[in-house]
């Protein structure tokens, strides 16, 4: 809700207002950083985007996050909108944490980091160590309103950190940070394969979120749980998997499956302790109209982890 908004907006600034108050006084720090998406990845994107007869305005290489941001509120209402959204998230970097600034490209700032959570990451309290070095330091800053009487402490007592150690610390944040994602990934998928147990047979409306080689994935609509129909399920024909426009064609009847295509499929079999969900479909599929026809239908890609 807007209060929920507000807490949001207040923690942003002062992230933002911390790594100001650290460039400010060339101060090394542990800033969280996201680098634009690769080239590859934004071709993709963008390939995807036109088989949907959308695209960016603008060129391609000076594309910014508010680009990506104008574009997003320009496909609110399409029934295909989390898929789009979905999609421009795959091909973002990963934001981590770095000792070097080169600031923020999803949120679009020059210079970012975490202040706001000491409680739970340890890139915050280096953050407040920082600070603290600069505020009971022994420098006078224009920033900094000093209390008389306030004892002067040496850094070294309070901000003892070299580059090599920042480097190292950063690095390891990252590293815990993707592992505690991963664990809760982990739990999720299988509170999802419970909470589908008990369907097994039961039929959904669905997308189609990811096209590879071995079969497509669906996600269940309003359930936001996905399962796999595998290739060999699709025994009207022999599909071979196009890498180029991701997607799977039939080689006799010319039915193909392309990302965000709505299907109707049924629950076949869960395994919970593999986390896995297997489904088929439960009406006759589409089929190529004709070969000479124009077709705007997304390219499929193959599945991404994480952002």
């Amino acid at each position: 809700n807007d209060a929920h908004r507000l807490i949001e907006e207040c923690m942003l600034c002062a992230n933002v207002a911390a790594a100001r108050f650290l460039k400010q006084h060339n101060l090394q720090g542990i800033y969280r950083i996201h680098d634009s998406p690769k080239d590859e990845k934004l071709d993709n994107v963008l390939q995807f985007l036109s088989e949907l007869g959308l695209g960016f305005k603008g060129r391609r290489k000076t594309l910014k996050a508010k680009d990506f941001q104008s574009f997003l509120s320009k496909t609110k209402g399409r029934p295909d909108a989390h898929l789009i959204q979905t999609i421009l998230l795959r091909s973002m970097s990963q934001a981590v944490y770095s000792h070097q600034n080169i600031g923020h490209f999803g949120l679009s700032y020059p210079a970012y980091t975490h202040f706001t959570s000491p409680i739970r990451r340890y890139p915050d309290l280096m953050v407040h160590r920082a600070i603290r070095s600069i505020i009971h330091g022994r420098k006078a800053s224009k920033a900094v309103q000093q209390i008389k009487g306030v004892k002067k402490i040496a850094k070294k007592h309070i901000y003892p950190y070299l580059a090599k150690d920042l480097i190292e610390i950063a690095q390891y944040c990252s590293m815990t940070e993707r592992r505690a994602d991963d664990a809760t990934r982990d739990v999720i998928s299988w509170l999802k394969c419970e909470y589908v147990e008990d369907k097994v047979g039961q039929e959904f409306n669905g997308v189609i979120c990811s096209v590879t080689g071995f079969g497509i994935f669906v996600e269940l609509q309003n359930v936001f749980v996905e399962g796999l129909v595998h290739v060999s399920a699709l025994n009207n024909d022999y599909y071979h998997f196009d890498p180029v426009k991701h997607r799977l064609k039939g080689e006799r009847t010319g039915t193909t499956y392309h990302l965000g295509d709505a299907v109707k499929v049924r629950v076949v079999r869960v395994i919970v302790h593999e986390r896995k969900i297997d489904l088929e479909l439960a009406e006759t599929p589409r089929k190529k109209i004709a070969t000479n026809s124009r077709k705007t239908k997304p390219a499929s890609r193959r599945r991404h982890k994480k952002r």
